[in-house]
């Protein structure tokens, strides 16, 4: 049986204030498209393929780097378009915010795949990518909505397994571990959140 009796002006005052609050929450947060995952991960599935032809092994890094500046423009694009449709300012909202979170893990990558290229160490190049690739895709995961924070932050923690589990494989295994990775992490997190913002 329903009361018919007055609401106490606190409860509406929460309810209003949580509303607010979840707004604003909203806001200042950024929706990361589904089909910036999936076009990452296509990027790394293709890559990891070419990279175990017999003919181009030799140039396993040179493939994955460029596969890497190819995946992020386009992965980008899309996001930033996202944003913008969304009303979220480039260059002072969240996608700044985003971007600012992933730069330090992958700046720092950038410069140790120069210094272990350099010293003759590639072979923990691979470890090394996964490894700080999940530590910015947790970083990154704090300033995107509820909706993929955990989606994004859970992909995060299997790279940083990953990543951990590829420094004791043998060389033979790192193509597969960099596929599994930024290949079928990246599809299968892509379609999850896909699914996820079409449910909001």
């Amino acid at each position: 049986m329903q009361s018919n009796g007055p609401v106490p002006i606190e409860s509406r005052a929460l309810g209003t204030l949580s509303y607010i609050r979840a707004s604003i929450d909203a806001a200042g947060a950024l929706a990361v498209p589904g089909t910036a995952g999936i076009v990452l991960g296509s990027v790394g599935t293709v890559t990891a393929l070419l990279a175990s032809v017999p003919m181009f092994r030799p140039h396993w890094l040179v493939l994955w780097l460029i596969a890497a500046c190819v995946a992020f423009a386009l992965a980008g694009t899309l996001m930033a378009k996202q944003a913008a449709q969304r009303g979220n300012p480039l260059f002072s909202g969240p996608f700044r915010k985003f971007v600012l979170c992933l730069g330090p893990a992958l700046l720092g990558g950038a410069v140790l795949t120069f210094v272990l290229w350099q010293s003759q160490l590639e072979r923990i190049i691979p470890g090394m990518w996964l490894l700080l690739y999940g530590c910015a895709t947790i970083s990154a995961s704090t300033v995107t909505t509820s909706t993929n924070l955990r989606l994004i932050a859970t992909m995060g923690a299997a790279f940083i397994v990953l990543g951990v589990m590829t420094f004791w494989l043998p060389a033979g295994l790192h193509t597969a571990a960099l596929g599994i990775g930024f290949g079928g992490l990246h599809l299968v997190i892509g379609i999850l959140i896909g699914r996820a913002n079409r449910g909001e």
